[in-house]
C-alpha cells in the first residue's frame, strides 16, 4: 500500500511557529509532511484525484491502532498485562501525558488539512465525455474522511480547534480558530454530509491486493453515528437502516447471518471455523464494511501492532499486552445459552471448566483463548494469548465498521427514539416485516407510519425457525437476533425477555423499558464488539445521555471484578465521575483541561 501511496506525497512544509492558546500552528511541526497537493493548487485530472485520495488514506494509517486502543483500553472489557508498555498502561489508567505515543493530535490534523485542501481545490464542476462529474465520488469520500476524523478528535479531546479551510501559510496557521465540542462537531457534519449520502464510492479496484471498497466510511453510517451522538435518535435509526437497505444496491438486503455462531447440540459443542473472525472478502454477505489499510511489513512505517498487542507472538516473545478483563469474563458467563435437544428447549450447563470460557455466551470462547506453559526465549513460562479478532490471517488492516455494529447502533437509536420493543426484536428474534407487524406496531400504533419506513421484506429477511434449521441443517434462513450469535437460540429463550414493569403506566413505564433495554444493548455491544475499540465511547455516550457519570466510572472501576474495585480506584488516580477526566489534553493546546 505504502509504495503506491508514496507517489502522492508531494508536500508543503510549514515553518515552526511560536505556541499560542487557540492557534493551530502547534499542530504543524517544523518541516512536517502535512499537505498533499497537486501542482498550481488545483485538482482537475484523474491522476491528481487518485494520488490525493490514496494519500489521505496513507495519513489515516497513523491513527489506526490508537483508534482501537483508545476506545478499548479505557473501557471495562480489557485489562493490561505486566508486559504492557508504560504508554499502554497509562492509557488504561487515564494517566495520558503529553509524550504518550497515543496522544498526538497532529496526526489527526494532518488528515484534516489534507481533506480541507482536497475539498477546497477539487474541480467539482468538471465532467467527463459521458457528462459525469469526475470528482464527485472522491469529493464525498474525502468529506467522509474529514467528518470521521473530527469525530475521533472530539471523542478523545472533548473540545478541539475547528478548521475547514486548508492551512497553507504561516498567517493561516497563526490564526485563531473556534473550538468545537462533540455536539457542535456532529451538527456541522450532519449538514455537511447529508447531500452526499447516496453518492457511490470511488472505484479503484484492488490496491496491493486490498479491495478498495473497504477503504471508505459510508456516509449513511457516519450520519447515523453523528446523529446518535447528537441525540437525534429517529434520524440516526433511519440513517443506519438506509445503509442496511442499500449496502448491496437499491432496495437490497443485508441481514444478520446465521454463519457465525457456536452451537451446543446433542450434548456436544459445535464451533464453526472462524466464528469470530471478520474476513476481508468483499461480498454481499460480508460482515466487514470499512477498514484502514495498513502496511504489510514493519519497515514500511505504518505497520499495525494490534496483533502483537492483543496476542502472544514471536515478535513480543509470547507476552501479550492486552487481556480480557474479569468484567468481560463475568458478563459472558452470566448469559444463558439456549438450544434445542430432540425438539426440547434446554439450557447448556454452567460451570464448564474443561475449556476456556465455555460458559454462558460463547463469543468470548470463540474469540479468546489462553494456553498454559509457553516457554519464552528468556526461559520464562507464560500464558499464550490467542485473540482471533487479531490473530487469524495476519491482516495488516485496522477494522472500523462491520455489520453487527450497524444493527446494534440502530437498535440503540430506535430504543432512545421511544421504541424499545423494536430495539429488543433486533436482539432477540431479528427483524422482518412480519415480525415488525406482530411484535412492534401493536405497541406504537400512533407511530405506525414512521415505523413502517423500516422495510425488511419477508422474502429477503427470512427469520430462522430453529427446529427446522437444526433438523435439516439448512442454510435457507438468513436472519436471527444478534444475541443468538453467542447465546444459542435467543428466540426460544424464555429467560431473555422484553423488560417491563406492569406496575408502571404511561411515560414512567416507557422510561423504564427504554433504560432496561439500553442496558441489554450495552451488554450485547460488549459481547459482540469486545476488543474492537468501541466500549469506552459506548459507556461515555450512555453516561452523558443519562446525566450519570458514575454509570461509566463504576463499570471501569469494576473491570477486574467486583472484589477488586478498591484496587482499580487506587490505580486510577483521577476521578472518573468528573467528565473532564474522560478526555485527553495535549501540551496545554487541546482538550477540556485548558
Amino acid at each position: 500500500m505504502k509504495q503506491y501511496m508514496n507517489k502522492a506525497l508531494k508536500m508543503v512544509c510549514f515553518a515552526a511557529l511560536a505556541a499560542s492558546f487557540a492557534a493551530c500552528s502547534d499542530f504543524f511541526e517544523q518541516e512536517s509532511d502535512h499537505v498533499i497537493y497537486a501542482d498550481h493548487n488545483h485538482l482537475n485530472n484523474a491522476t491528481d484525484t487518485i494520488y490525493s485520495v490514496t494519500g489521505i488514506m496513507n495519513k489515516l494509517q497513523a491513527i489506526g491502532d490508537r483508534t482501537i486502543l483508545l476506545g478499548e483500553l479505557r473501557g471495562d472489557l480489557v485489562d493490561v498485562s505486566s508486559y504492557a508498555s508504560s504508554d499502554l498502561r497509562d492509557v488504561a489508567l487515564f494517566n495520558i501525558g503529553d509524550d504518550n505515543e497515543y496522544n498526538n493530535p497532529t496526526d489527526y490534523y494532518a488528515i484534516i488539512n489534507n481533506c480541507n485542501y482536497f475539498i477546497a481545490y477539487a474541480d467539482t464542476a468538471l465532467k467527463n465525455n459521458r457528462n459525469e462529474y469526475i470528482f464527485r465520488k472522491e469529493y464525498a469520500a474525502v468529506k467522509a474522511y474529514r467528518a470521521w476524523t473530527y469525530l475521533q478528535l472530539a471523542l478523545n479531546y472533548g473540545s478541539v480547534p475547528f478548521v475547514t479551510e486548508p492551512i497553507l501559510s504561516k498567517a493561516a496557521s497563526e490564526a485563531d480558530y473556534p473550538k468545537y465540542n462533540i455536539e457542535q462537531i456532529c451538527n456541522y457534519f450532519i449538514s455537511d454530509l447529508a447531500p452526499y449520502a447516496t453518492v457511490e464510492y470511488p472505484s479503484y479496484g484492488n490496491i496491493r491486493s486490498h479491495d478498495s471498497r473497504f477503504f471508505y466510511f459510508p456516509i449513511y453510517i457516519l450520519l447515523g453515528e453523528l446523529n446518535l451522538w447528537a441525540g437525534n435518535y429517529k434520524e440516526a435509526a433511519l440513517n443506519y437502516y438506509k445503509y442496511i437497505s442499500t449496502r448491496n444496491g437499491t432496495n437490497s438486503s443485508y441481514p444478520i447471518s446465521l454463519s457465525q455462531r457456536v452451537r451446543f447440540t446433542n450434548n456436544k459443542w459445535m464451533r464453526p471455523s472462524g466464528m469470530t473472525t471478520v474476513y476481508e472478502d468483499y461480498t454481499a454477505a460480508a460482515e466487514l464494511i470499512t477498514y484502514i489499510p495498513g502496511d504489510s511489513i514493519p519497515s514500511e512505517g505504518n505497520y499495525s501492532q494490534l496483533r502483537n498487542i492483543f496476542c502472544s507472538t514471536t515478535d513480543n516473545n509470547y507476552e501479550a499486552s492486552v487481556l480480557a478483563s474479569q468484567a468481560l469474563i463475568d458478563l459472558s458467563a452470566s448469559q444463558n445459552y439456549c438450544t434445542l435437544n430432540n425438539d426440547a428447549v434446554v439450557y447448556a450447563p454452567k460451570g464448564n471448566t474443561f475449556e476456556n470460557y465455555l460458559d454462558g455466551d460463547l463469543r468470548l470462547y470463540g474469540t479468546y483463548e489462553v494456553s498454559k506453559n509457553r516457554t519464552t526465549a528468556s526461559g520464562a513460562t507464560v500464558d499464550m494469548i490467542s485473540n482471533n479478532k487479531y490473530r487469524f490471517g495476519g491482516s495488516p488492516n485496522v477494522h472500523i465498521y462491520r455489520r453487527a455494529l450497524v444493527y446494534l447502533h440502530m437498535a440503540e437509536a430506535l430504543n432512545r427514539a421511544g421504541y424499545p420493543r423494536f430495539a429488543f426484536e433486533i436482539l432477540k428474534n431479528g427483524v422482518n416485516n412480519q415480525q415488525i407487524e406482530k411484535n412492534v406496531i401493536p405497541y406504537y400504533q400512533e407511530d405506525s407510519v414512521w415505523i413502517r419506513q423500516f422495510d425488511f421484506p419477508n422474502t429477503s429477511y427470512e427469520i430462522v425457525v430453529p427446529s427446522v434449521y437444526d433438523s435439516q441443517g439448512s442454510a435457507t434462513y438468513n436472519t436471527m437476533g444478534i444475541h443468538s450469535r453467542g447465546s444459542g437460540w435467543a428466540s426460544l429463550d424464555t429467560l431473555y425477555v422484553m423488560p417491563d414493569d406492569s406496575t408502571l403506566t404511561g411515560s414512567a413505564r416507557l422510561d423504564y423499558q427504554i433504560e432496561a433495554v439500553e442496558d441489554l444493548i450495552l451488554d450485547e455491544d460488549a459481547l459482540e464488539m469486545s476488543f474492537e475499540g468501541y466500549r469506552f465511547y459506548d459507556l461515555m455516550r450512555v453516561a452523558l445521555r443519562r446525566g450519570d457519570p458514575s454509570y461509566l466510572a463504576n463499570k471501569i472501576y469494576a473491570r477486574r471484578g467486583a472484589d477488586n474495585e478498591a484496587t482499580m480506584r487506587s490505580l486510577i488516580t483521577v476521578d472518573l465521575t468528573d467528565t473532564r477526566n474522560w478526555y485527553m489534553n495535549w501540551n496545554d493546546k487541546i482538550g477540556l483541561g485548558y
